[in-house]
């Protein structure tokens, strides 16, 4: 018996658009993270998916995307649970900051380790950052299992998959084994920690893993939750390699990058 299940980094946010670490700030789609939402749901129900149940995250953008997704399939009804254990990574200090002038100052190549490294963490978010007080009053979190004081100021992946685990382990895996197909509605690097986890994907590969905006990720698992081939995207080749190539290029400095340190 195989169990399958589907993950998806949101629609494109306006920080997405503004090559802006989104993080825990909260953001709601562009017209275009929409667009993708609801193709996303035409591909899935195209490709004949029902959802017995949706996990999301505590993050606007996670959830909007999955109302999207049910909306197009005509699965309005089915059940769906958020917890903040699937939310982005905390990116820290870094939180607000634009990718692209990030790459100019520092080189693409450090940029791409803040992004997609397995154990590198950032400096952390204080109480001075722009963004700190809205992150940190936020009434979502007053709903979490840890206090306010446990929640993370920053993260590196390991990190993120540190506290997705008890989540997974305790949460998901439990309602897979009983046979139900879900959709987690969450983001690039809770799904990158995830698919890592499930898919034993090396520490020194996991910089390699890109997830596009609105691209669902099907996994298909045998009893004991291992996968039986490799993770998939599914939608359009071309469109999915486009998706891929504009997430690489956000790291990117644009034009001629300034003196690099």
């Amino acid at each position: 018996m195989t169990f399958k299940l589907v993950l998806l980094r949101h629609g494109e946010s306006a920080w997405n658009k503004e090559n802006r670490f989104c993080s825990w700030v909260d953001q709601r789609l562009t017209e275009n993270g929409i667009k993708e939402a609801q193709t996303c749901g035409n591909v899935l129900k195209a490709a004949g998916f029902e959802f017995d149940l949706v996990l999301t995250s505590i993050l606007s953008r996670s959830i909007q995307t999955a109302w999207l997704v049910l909306q197009e399939m005509g699965q309005e009804w089915v059940p769906i649970e958020s917890s903040w254990r699937l939310n982005e990574r905390h990116y820290g200090a870094l939180i607000g900051l634009n990718r692209a002038e990030l790459a100019a100052l520092h080189g693409e190549e450090k940029v791409k380790v803040w992004r997609r490294s397995y154990d590198v963490t950032p400096p952390p978010i204080d109480e001075s950052h722009a963004n700190y007080k809205e992150i940190y009053t936020d009434r979502r979190y007053n709903f979490c299992d840890v206090t306010k004081d446990k929640l993370p100021k920053t993260e590196s992946l390991k990190e993120v998959l540190d506290r997705l685990l008890p989540y997974w382990n305790e949460v998901v895996a439990p309602e897979v084994k009983k046979g139900k197909t879900i959709l987690i509605s969450a983001h690039g690097n809770s799904t990158r920690a995830l698919l890592k986890h499930l898919e034993g994907i090396p520490d020194d590969e996991i910089i390699n893993l890109t997830l596009p905006t609105g691209i669902p990720v099907l996994l298909e698992l045998d009893e004991c939750l291992r996968p039986v081939k490799h993770h998939k995207l599914l939608g359009d080749p071309q469109a999915i390699q486009a998706a891929i190539k504009k997430v690489e290029d956000q790291g990117k400095a644009k034009g001629t990058p300034a003196a690099v340190n």
